[in-house]
Formats: structure tokens, C-alpha cells, sequence
């Protein structure tokens, strides 16, 4: 046979194809070179506690690439299980990982998966050991085919083919409302990775709350039990409840036409209230006794005009004593303007009201007036009693004027070291101690003839008191005192 060019050409290109694929096929594919001399790759040993189906060449992924094969799985003495993996050098793999194995499909091909736990750690080295406690293996499958049928030859064939009948009667033809909950799920579990920190923190601080739960149990309960009468107390009132919201739309319309009818007057009503307010709250103790006390004093009018009930007497009558019992005690007049400064009687002006308070003073615990003015109790100082708000927001104690006797002191106080009447302390502008000076109303002098009992009043016109006169009869008794005269 003669060998032609062409015929040497085409077994030249087939040798360089030839040749060319198996050295693909041996150091690609076959990996002779890491086969036969350990090339490019170094070995690290598992230690596993049973084989778990693992068998040599099986692939090794971390962070789901393949860097390497299981090159051996041995038996060691102990009855453990070590598999040694051939690892590429290229590929840097963290020492502080978890070795699993796992299988990619139901025949049971399985592979060595590397998770790392840190990424700090420094990469693993040729001889290094991944240890037990660090490694896990799938469960048998044959276990699990056991355990599964065991578990179906459990379950009675009939009451099977019942639970299969009725879910096709419960879900049959409820395939779009199940395809809408499966992608509101899908969109609800989108979300959620997308807010992942928000949840991973309401996770975590959970637990205080779950035990503040835990901790006021007893009150929750409390608060059952306090709403079940509740609820049961409106069971037994349905009628009552009934009648209530068939009624409260035609009184809250009358609460309305209330409300627009005050509305011009309301806003100042309010106002008003609002200047009030403070005060009521600072004397809150005061006006919550005054409630408590108004009641009783109502009951004690009430039980005085019910007169004689269930009683056989002659006459009807409120049971009230008349006694008068006249100037007992005596007024008090300690603290008021002296008589010589005391308008007349006579006249009808309003005058303007003194700058200087006017009250009785007289030590406070004397028997004259005790309910007076002086002993109002200090609501904002417990314990100290005051005649006026000034004196009792103050430092200023209370100082008497006298014994309450007696009116001591010239007429126009000014023997006496103490103005008549009280005179305010100044403002903290003005200086310490400096009291204001007031002005002195005019003295009135009245002339008086006890012959003829004629006098000359503030107004400058005479009058006569002739009971009071020389000339009067001698004979006066308590009744002509009372009759006006000329009767």
C-alpha cells in the first residue's frame, strides 16, 4: 500500500486530535496529574461519625462551588469514619467551617458541603482536621423508608381514603382562592425578608415584653374576671342597653341643639371657668368637704321642717329653738376701724373698699368668733391657719391684736405699734419689712346735748334721740325699747 501526502496529513491530524482530547480527558476530566502527584490540590481529613452513603470521588462544595473530591473514605479503629478531600489550592477555604453531608437527589449521589462560620479565620492547610463535633451526615435513607411505611401501615386504609374524600369536598373547585393565599404568602414572606433586621429586633425584644406578660399575670386575670362581669352584667341589662342606643341618638340631637343654643354665651361661660379653675384646684380639699358636708347640712333643714311626723301632740311646729341668745358671745370689734372712724349709719353711698384687711384680730384660739376669718386653714401649708391668701403663700405669721377682751389702743392706733386695720405687707421690690402707709379716712365728730338729746350728724343735719334725753320718762322697759316710736 502507498502512502500518500494526503493520506499522512490525515493521520497527523487525527494523532493531533487524538492527542489533544486525551489530554482534556486526563487532565480535566481524569485530573491525572492531582491523581497520580497531588498537583494544585492538598488534603484535609473529616472525621465523620458513620460513612453516610459518602463513597470516594464525590464532589466538595463551599459556598456552593465545587473545590474538590472525597479522594478516600476509611474506617479507622475506633469505628469512626474518616474521609480524606482533596481541596484546590486556588481556593482559599476559611479553617472555622461545618463539614455536612447531603445528597443531591433522591438516589442517594451524595457530596461533602463546607459551611463557614467565619470568615476571619485563616485558610485551611495541607494535613488539616475538621473534627466530629464540627460534622454532621443525612439519616438513612433506609430508616426513613422504614419509619415511613411503618407510619403508613399505621394509619387505617378507610379513614385514609375519608380524609382524602373530604379535603377534595372542602378545597374542589377553591383553586383560585388557594393560588390568591399562596402569593399573598409569597409576597408576605418578600416582605419579610426585605425587613429582615425590623424583625430580627422585634424577635429579639420580644422577650422583655413576653415577660412583663408573665409578670402581671395576676392583674390580667384580674381584669378577665372584672370583664367577664362586665359583659355578664350587660347580658342582664340588654334591655336597659337596648333602650339606651335606641334613645342616645334623639338626646345626643337635643345635647346638640343645647350646645348651638349656648354657644354665644358658652366661650365666656368657659373662660370664666378657666380663671376659676386654679383656685379650685388649690382648694381642692376644701371644696371636696364642702361636698361631703352640704348633703348633711341639707338633711339637717330637711329633718327640722319635717315637724311632728309620727308624733300625737296639740300643736305643729318645726322643732327649732328660738333662742336668741343675745351677745353671747359678744362681737368682736378688734381689727376693724375704731369708732371714731365707723361711717354713719345713715349713709346710702358705696364706698370704695380699704386697701388695709379688715378681720377680727384676736389670738385664734379665743373663744370669740372662732369660725372667723383668722383661722381659715392654709391649703397650700398644711397646718398653718392665716386670714388672708398673702399670709398664708408667705412667711408672715399671724400676730393678734389683744387678747380679744377688749379693744385696747388709742382711737386712732397709733399708740399701739400695729396699724388698724391690717395693713399688707410690700412686695419683695420695696424692701423687707416696709409696710405701705395708708391714708386715714376722716375722724367724724358727732356734738351730743344729753339735755335736750339733739346732735349734729356727718351730713351736718340735726338729729334728735329723745329717748335718750333729760326729759325722758324715767320708766322704760325692754318691750317700749322694741316698739318704733309714736305706736
Amino acid at each position: 500500500m502507498r502512502m500518500t501526502r494526503r493520506i499522512w496529513v490525515q493521520i497527523t491530524i487525527f494523532l493531533t486530535v487524538t492527542a489533544i482530547s486525551f489530554a482534556v480527558m486526563a487532565f480535566g476530566f481524569m485530573r491525572l496529574p492531582n491523581l497520580l502527584f497531588g498537583y494544585g490540590h492538598y488534603r484535609v481529613t473529616v472525621e465523620l461519625p458513620e460513612a453516610g452513603g459518602l463513597y470516594e470521588r464525590s464532589n466538595v462544595s463551599y459556598l456552593g462551588t465545587t473545590v474538590g473530591l472525597v479522594e478516600k473514605v476509611i474506617l479507622t479503629d475506633s469505628g469512626d469514619v474518616e474521609a480524606v478531600l482533596s481541596l484546590r489550592s486556588d481556593m482559599p477555604i476559611s479553617s472555622d467551617v461545618d463539614a455536612q453531608v447531603h445528597s443531591r437527589s433522591a438516589v442517594g449521589e451524595q457530596y461533602v458541603a463546607l459551611l463557614p462560620v467565619s470568615d476571619n479565620a485563616p485558610p485551611l492547610v495541607d494535613g488539616d482536621v475538621i473534627p466530629r463535633d464540627r460534622t454532621s451526615v443525612p439519616p438513612d435513607i433506609n430508616e426513613l423508608l422504614d419509619a415511613t411505611n411503618t407510619g403508613l401501615q399505621a394509619i387505617p386504609g378507610d379513614n385514609l381514603r375519608t380524609l382524602i374524600d373530604e379535603s377534595y369536598t372542602a378545597f374542589g373547585g377553591l383553586g383560585p382562592e388557594i393560588s390568591r393565599f399562596v402569593k399573598g404568602s409569597t409576597n408576605l414572606a418578600i416582605d419579610a425578608k426585605a425587613n429582615l433586621p425590623e424583625l430580627t429586633s422585634l424577635a429579639d425584644n420580644a422577650a422583655p415584653i413576653l415577660d412583663t406578660q408573665t409578670d402581671t399575670a395576676d392583674s390580667i386575670e384580674a381584669w378577665a374576671v372584672n370583664l367577664a362581669d362586665l359583659t355578664g352584667q350587660l347580658r342582664e341589662q340588654d334591655g336597659a342597653v337596648a333602650g339606651l342606643l335606641q334613645k342616645g341618638p334623639a338626646a345626643a340631637d337635643q345635647v346638640r341643639q343645647l350646645f348651638d343654643r349656648v354657644n354665644p354665651t358658652l366661650p365666656v361661660v368657659m373662660a370664666n371657668l378657666a380663671n376659676i379653675a386654679p383656685v379650685l384646684v388649690t382648694y381642692s380639699p376644701a371644696v371636696e368637704q364642702l361636698l361631703v358636708l352640704i348633703p348633711m347640712g341639707n338633711q339637717i333643714q330637711q329633718g327640722t321642717g319635717v315637724a311632728n311626723r309620727d308624733v300625737k301632740l296639740d300643736y305643729k311646729g318645726a322643732f327649732l329653738s328660738f333662742n336668741l341668745n343675745l351677745n353671747l358671745p359678744p362681737p368682736c370689734t378688734t381689727g376693724f376701724l375704731p369708732a371714731s372712724q365707723m361711717r354713719d349709719a345713715t349713709y346710702e353711698d358705696a364706698p370704695e373698699r380699704t386697701e388695709a384687711d379688715l378681720y377680727c384680730r384676736i389670738p385664734q384660739d379665743a373663744m370669740f368668733n372662732v369660725r372667723g376669718v383668722r383661722n381659715f386653714p392654709c391649703i397650700g401649708r398644711p397646718g398653718k391657719r392665716a386670714p388672708t391668701a398673702r399670709m398664708c403663700e408667705s412667711d408672715e405669721q399671724y400676730v393678734p391684736l389683744n387678747d380679744g377682751l377688749s379693744w385696747k389702743g388709742d382711737p386712732n392706733a397709733t399708740l399701739s405699734g400695729q396699724g388698724v386695720p391690717h395693713l399688707p405687707v410690700a412686695s419683695p421690690s420695696e424692701g423687707p419689712g416696709v409696710v405701705q402707709q395708708q391714708s386715714l379716712p376722716p375722724i367724724a365728730v358727732a356734738t351730743y346735748d344729753p339735755a335736750t338729746g339733739t346732735y349734729v350728724g356727718p351730713d351736718g343735719q340735726v338729729y334728735r334721740q329723745g329717748d335718750l334725753a333729760a326729759t325722758a320718762p324715767a320708766e322704760r322697759t325692754w318691750e317700749s325699747m322694741l316698739v318704733p316710736p309714736g305706736s
